[in-house]
């Protein structure tokens, strides 16, 4: 198939997305959906909530498991923003802590190695500069260790430095309120159309996903019916009503600082740039008119 036509054919799956996006009756799971891309197409996430999807047999990502077994509960300090209780998932058993990663270069990737078998669960915070401001995220490190294993490991290698967050969303366009970022081939411009797509190039298991994404929390994304595909993209909530979703996501902590800055980069759709041309057909690349850089981060 030549470029042309497959630039036709993605033109032609959006609008078909669209037309039955807008014939759907708005129901709890539409709404899920929405915010967390179900429904993956040509290896592209739909609702710009991040991962590509391996298909088939033993390489299927969603049986690569993080075996976790911390011998004590997380610790994370909650949200005072968040009136939704924020309680990390209790450990199955105790015992030593082994982390499994999984090469995946089915979709963009940005490869900078696999992290070690073993987490430093002695890691509390992680503090995130961004070009408008400074967030610190208290990390459930005891329930999520090789979450917190993954962005740390990518962190030392400045994966994230000087990265655009490439989706920024409010209750009025996509009904949820959230910032994502992550994503190293992202642009953020309005303009490109497979940002969302990118990965640091492996998965890996999901973790603490009994927590319901309230205001503050922190957590990984991935598409609405996928396990086992967290990789190098994370989200921040930025509203009690996204809670509506539900519980099912990798959670890495609760922001303690900065809360107020990040519910501030947009207060409605017009301050966010809606790609059109977004080849997921469901608005993951919405980005902020002002753009939301990351420009260091550090663990301690």
């Amino acid at each position: 198939m030549s470029g042309e036509d497959r630039k036709s054919d993605l033109a032609r799956e959006h609008k078909e997305r669209q037309e039955k996006r807008a014939a759907a009756e708005q129901s709890s799971t539409a709404k899920r959906n929405t915010f967390i891309g179900a429904g993956v197409a040509v290896a592209v996430v739909a609702g710009g909530i991040f991962a590509a999807t391996t298909l088939g047999g033993n390489d299927d990502p969603r049986n690569v498991a993080a075996e976790s077994s911390p011998s004590a509960s997380a610790s994370a300090s909650a949200s005072a923003s968040a009136s939704v209780p924020i309680v990390p998932s209790t450990p199955a058993k105790a015992g030593p802590v082994t982390c499994t990663y999984k090469r995946d270069d089915s979709v963009p990737n940005k490869f900078v190695g696999l992290p070690g078998k073993k987490p430093n669960m002695k890691l509390k915070k992680m503090t995130i500069t961004f070009n408008t401001g400074k967030v610190v995220v208290d990390l459930m490190t005891d329930a999520a260790p090789c979450t917190v294993n993954s962005l740390s490991f990518l962190n030392k290698k400045h994966f994230y430095d000087n990265m655009k967050c490439h989706r920024l969303v409010t209750p009025d366009v996509a009904g949820v309120h959230l910032l994502q970022c992550g994503d190293p081939q992202a642009k953020a411009d309005g303009k490109n159309p497979t940002d969302g797509q990118g990965t640091a190039g492996y998965v890996y298991g999901d973790e603490n996903t009994e927590i319901p994404p309230a205001k503050g929390v922190v957590f990984m994304s991935q598409p609405g019916d996928a396990m086992g595909q967290n990789n190098s993209q994370f989200v921040f909530s930025l509203s009690d009503e996204n809670t509506q979703i539900g519980a099912g996501f990798s959670t890495v902590g609760v922001v303690s600082e900065g809360l107020d800055m990040l519910v501030g980069l947009a207060k409605n759709g017009g301050d966010l740039i809606v790609n059109e041309a977004d080849i997921t057909g469901d608005g993951g690349t919405t980005a902020p008119k002002n753009p939301v850089i990351i420009k260091n981060i550090k663990f301690s």
